[in-house]
């Protein structure tokens, strides 16, 4: 049997590194990680719970940002765990970033960065 422990990251593709900053670390708060190696394009990584990674590779991004569903929830995302969703739901109001919240009634909420990636963000946990 195989023996998978977890998740260590997932990667996103992103065209614009400096405008994907801005949402990463000014609307969610998160801090790059000085350790990443130079890797021959521009890109970087941010720690988010024990151990796990986002990284952001700037290279030509094959997604289309239109025709997704207008709800994350029907779309490849990731789901990550906020103490207080209603912190982030003021933190993308304040910065004019779209959101639908669950339609599950749970504290949880989907948005997407600025190029199309996904996020549900589940609260309480």
């Amino acid at each position: 049997m195989i023996d998978i422990r977890g998740i260590m990251h997932i990667t996103w593709i992103v065209s614009n590194l400096g405008r994907s900053r801005y949402f990463y670390e000014e609307v969610l708060g998160l801090s790059p990680d000085e350790s990443r190696p130079d890797m021959g394009y521009a890109g970087v990584w941010y720690t988010v719970g024990s151990g796990q990674q986002i990284h952001l590779m700037q290279l030509p991004n094959p997604d289309p940002l239109t025709g997704r569903p207008t709800h994350g929830g029907r779309d490849r995302h990731v789901a990550l765990a906020v103490g207080d969703v209603e912190n982030l739901v003021a933190a993308l109001d304040r910065a004019g970033v779209p959101f639908t919240r669950s339609s599950s009634g749970r504290p949880a909420l989907f948005t997407r960065d600025p190029d199309g990636n996904t996020f549900e963000f589940i609260g309480g946990m």
